[in-house]
């Protein structure tokens, strides 16, 4: 007995249990309900930015008359002290939250005398920013000898050439105490010396300044993307910092860094750089007792811009997304070259 022959289309596949679901209620799950038009997408946004949420990082060079372009860095420059003030009114203006500030001097030495001169370039400008916007801005200082030493360390020297951990911890504190005369709200040692809040944070509170705020570069990584920043502060750093900056391969590393930032008296604590650790950023705002901030560095500014230049990314879109992206990723605080652009973006959006 032959078996009858069968005609027409094949039987269809069984439904999987989630396509039986969605046949027996359809249009039940359909997250895409709540993309459907800008008003819906904005009601249910998890992370919004907001101009209180960004830093501008800034650069003054002693004896310019002019600002000057940094061509690794599309549209930043080395400002002068006059060209420093209308800068910051303009971000005041703009709502963002502070202005961390980077010296240039003309005169550099082994120990990096003119970060501790009340007269030095960083030390001015401090003074300037205070004058022209008070209390508007937080003002930041950068609190490292790189920009100051003639070898572009971030610390003195032994006589073999090495890093000093301990010296460097006696010339922060004489520079924050400089710093905080000058007026800075909140110093920012950036070195990755061991011990370096502790020691800041006691000299601080001897001298009667409590009121001055401590951002710990607590997780700063020994990074290839710092490139056009040494363009800009023209470092004269022969070698590198891999001996007391982060390896780029240590996620945990990070944690214990911050923990013992924060046990010295750390106000905040940064991740940098930003984009390229996003994992390292994430894991120390989910444990972290104080804010969290975040540096979206030159090199991460440096490679939208010229893909944009190019044409191959919206600029305006990629950088709102990398913003956005650090702050999803737990930053309180982002240090960014974009932060005023950004931040009259964000006004005309709301307009």
């Amino acid at each position: 007995m032959t078996e009858p022959r069968t005609t027409g289309a094949p039987a269809p596949a069984p439904l999987s249990p989630v396509e039986a679901v969605a046949a027996a209620r359809p249009g039940r799950v359909r997250p895409r309900r709540l993309r459907g038009n800008p008003g819906l997408r904005r009601s249910v946004s998890e992370v919004r930015l907001h101009p209180a949420d960004l830093v501008l990082p800034l650069f003054v060079k002693e004896g310019l008359a002019e600002p000057a372009p940094i061509a690794s860095m599309p549209g930043v420059v080395q400002h002068t002290r006059d060209s420093l003030r209308r800068a910051v009114a303009e971000a005041a203006a703009a709502g963002i939250s502070g202005v961390n500030l980077f010296g240039v001097p003309l005169v550099r030495d082994a120990d990096g005398s003119g970060a501790t001169d009340p007269d030095g370039v960083l030390n001015q400008a401090i003074a300037d920013v205070r004058a022209e916007v008070g209390d508007a801005l937080v003002v930041q200082a950068d609190l490292c000898l790189d920009e100051f030493t003639d070898h572009g360390h971030c610390g003195v020297l032994t006589a073999d050439g090495s890093v000093d951990n301990d010296a460097t911890l006696v010339r922060y504190a004489e520079m924050a105490l400089a710093q905080a005369a000058a007026g800075a709200h909140m110093v920012a040692p950036s070195g990755m010396m061991d011990g370096q809040v502790g020691v800041i944070r006691d000299v601080l509170d001897a001298a009667g300044r409590t009121d001055v705020a401590v951002l710990a570069y607590a997780a700063k990584y020994a990074s290839v993307l710092y490139g056009p920043f040494r363009d800009a502060v023209e470092s004269t750093l022969d070698g590198d910092r891999r001996t007391y900056q982060m390896d780029p391969a240590n996620r945990r590393e990070a944690l214990r860094e911050v923990a013992l930032d924060i046990e010295e008296g750390a106000d905040v604590v940064m991740v940098k750089p930003a984009g390229a650790y996003l994992d390292v950023l994430a894991d120390v705002a989910a444990t972290s007792t104080v804010p969290v901030a975040a540096y979206q560095v030159s090199g991460e500014m440096a490679m939208v811009e010229a893909a944009a230049a190019q044409g191959w990314l919206d600029r305006r879109r990629a950088i709102t997304e990398s913003v956005l992206g650090i702050r999803r990723a737990g930053a309180d605080q982002v240090l960014t070259y974009w932060a005023v652009e950004l931040a009259h973006w964000l006004r005309e959006e709301w307009r």
